[in-house]
């Protein structure tokens, strides 16, 4: 069951997250960090490095929209993109997307 990054990550983006993920299946937007819920291995070895304990199983979140919305950053296309992102192998060769997914950008 792979991973979800939460509304505490929002603003935050510690990335010490990053640092640890083996597979490098979690991706930068503009506000938050998403993890590819296909590239994720399971393998949890983000959740304990984050501080702001955003991370968890997706299981765990009982109901919970980030569910949903980490699956919605690779699924459906962003504002300025002209498809989806998929499943790119890889965020570090990606870099940075900048966009966020509508529950996370909000107002903005």
């Amino acid at each position: 069951m792979p991973y979800v990054i939460g509304s505490s990550c929002i603003d935050t983006k510690d990335r010490a997250c990053v640092e640890e993920c083996p597979v490098d299946c979690i991706y930068e937007g503009d506000r938050k960090l998403y993890i590819n819920p296909v590239e994720c291995i399971d393998c949890g070895a983000c959740e304990p490095a984050c501080p702001m304990e955003a991370i968890y199983p997706l299981g765990q979140a009982g109901g919970d929209e980030f569910g949903p919305d980490n699956s919605a950053f690779f699924s459906e296309v962003l504002p300025g993109r002209p498809a989806p992102l998929g499943n790119p192998g890889g965020a570090g060769p990606l870099g940075p997307v900048g966009v966020d997914t509508l529950l996370v950008r909000g107002d903005r």
